[in-house]
């Protein structure tokens, strides 16, 4: 799972071209002759799925691994190339969080821009490096693997039990030092005790 780049556009119906307010990207992973390429790639599919959503909604649009999701919140718009294996709602819930912050740092300035803006946003760079984990993004999903992994160390915990289990009965039926009378009592309380567990 892997963010490529974020972007906050003005994408406002009365703009004609979409205005890059903030710009952000990790091309680390393309080749090192490729990554203008890919910056420049960035930059064009992202004001064109910005143009193409209308405001308040959202859009997600697949092109060959990776997805392109934008978020246009009354025309201020957030746009995120993800790997196909970033979860939908991850990705959705990280573009609310820009916008939130893009609004608390900078109010609605963004309304009155006219061309792309060159000045780097801090923020948008912590927020590329942060969310590679969607768990970060997505509270929801953080709990979904924590409760995972809580299942799978009880049911580690509860094989290791029956496993051992069953081993003290294959050595209780193979004990010659133990009476008739201590295997019949083992067997015994063994039976009553199996009445009152919970599955």
């Amino acid at each position: 799972m892997k963010i490529t780049a974020l972007l906050v556009l003005k994408a406002a119906p009365e703009t004609s071209d979409p205005v890059i307010l903030a710009n952000a990207s990790d091309v680390s992973h393309f080749g090192y002759f490729q990554r203008s390429s890919v910056k420049e790639f960035v930059v064009f599919v992202g004001r064109t799925v910005a143009s193409r959503t209308p405001p308040s909604q959202r859009q997600s649009v697949q092109h060959e691994e990776y997805k392109v999701h934008a978020y246009n919140r009354n025309g201020l718009c957030a746009v995120g190339f993800m790997d196909d294996h970033y979860p939908v709602r991850s990705a959705f819930s990280l573009l609310n969080q820009v916008i939130d912050e893009y609004q608390k740092s900078f109010g609605e300035a963004w309304r009155s821009a006219k061309e792309d803006s060159a000045q780097p946003w801090p923020y948008l760079a912590e927020a590329l490096t942060k969310f590679q984990d969607p768990a970060e993004a997505d509270k929801l999903l953080k709990i979904q693997r924590e409760l995972d992994e809580t299942k799978i160390i009880l049911h580690k915990t509860i094989d290791s039990v029956l496993a051992r289990g069953e081993k003290l009965d294959s050595l209780v039926e193979k004990s010659s030092d133990l009476s008739m009378a201590s295997q019949m009592f083992y067997k015994q309380a063994k039976k009553t005790n199996s009445c009152c567990t919970i599955l």
